[in-house]
């Protein structure tokens, strides 16, 4: 299995691929986004460490049931040669009724035939409102390419 497009990474590529994960992140499927994984992708979320598509999954369904109503943008930051860095934001709320955008930066890197095989995220979590959420499903194609706000 393979997973275009294929590092080295250009600015075009790295787009690409920063999108794809945007667009697969936001379906809240587990199966689907882990499969642009490689076996043995290796996490740092936060403060959890995941090995492999198994655990990938087993994060992503507990993670999804906690985040209800869970949107994401991404934004490319660098790249280099097999590796990617990305800035991103996403909005939930818990069980409680608690709103929460997270802010985040991940470190890529890929294997020759695109998956990806590690991932670092550092996340950071500030309570909102309802009134103040700003990103509310996935990305419409009008705001592909926007710049992600500070705040």
């Amino acid at each position: 299995m393979s997973r275009p497009p294929f590092p080295p990474f250009d600015e075009q590529t790295a787009a690409q691929k920063v999108q794809a994960a945007e667009d697969a992140w936001n379906t809240c499927d587990p199966e689907r986004v882990a499969l642009a994984y490689t076996t043995d992708s290796a996490w740092r979320n936060r403060d959890r460490f995941v090995t492999g598509r198994d655990e990938i999954v087993a994060f992503l369904r507990e993670k999804w049931s906690r985040e209800l109503d869970y949107a994401l943008r991404k934004e490319l930051w660098g790249f280099r040669g097999n590796r990617i860095g990305v800035r991103f934001q996403y909005e939930c709320h818990d069980a409680a009724g608690q709103y929460w955008r997270s802010y985040g930066n991940e470190l890529w890197e890929f294997a020759e035939d695109g998956l990806m095989r590690r991932r670092e995220a550092s996340i950071n979590d500030v309570p909102i409102t309802a009134a103040e959420r700003r990103i509310l499903g996935p990305r419409p194609e009008s705001e592909r390419g926007v710049l992600l706000p500070i705040q």
